[in-house]
């Protein structure tokens, strides 16, 4: 069997490369004319350009500090890095996938929903 490459990114933070599985993307959204706030996406499904951070807030230090984000994202006007700063320091968001496009913790999947796509036969 082949064995397929997974994807690696680099982090704008700390400038490692990692599988993609490990590092948020981030996106810009324009919030008025010319001001964009950085947003979490989890997902990996905003429109836009993207870049990928390790969710360690040494790692957005790093960013913050040397001002990749407006060059990475190829964006010209003020940048709000606070609903980033928000979904990384809060340490019960820190793994993939438990973040939403606001910072917000997403509802968990429950039991019911992945036993109603198991197959159910006939009552015996």
């Amino acid at each position: 069997m082949v064995r397929r490459a997974r994807p690696v990114r680099t982090c704008v933070g700390c400038r490692e490369r990692a599988p993609i599985a490990e590092l948020l993307r981030v996106v810009a959204v324009r919030n008025d004319a010319e001001i964009f706030s950085l947003v979490p996406d989890p997902t990996r499904r905003r429109p836009g350009r993207g870049v990928h951070l390790h969710t360690d807030p040494a790692c957005l230090a790093s960013a913050q500090r040397r001002r990749v984000f407006g060059r990475a994202l190829r964006v010209l006007g003020v940048i709000d890095a606070e609903p980033l700063v928000r979904a990384i320091n809060d340490t019960s968001l820190r793994q993939r996938g438990s973040l939403t496009f606001d910072g917000q913790r997403q509802s968990t999947v429950d039991a019911t929903a992945s036993a109603r796509t198991r197959k159910v036969g006939r009552p015996t």
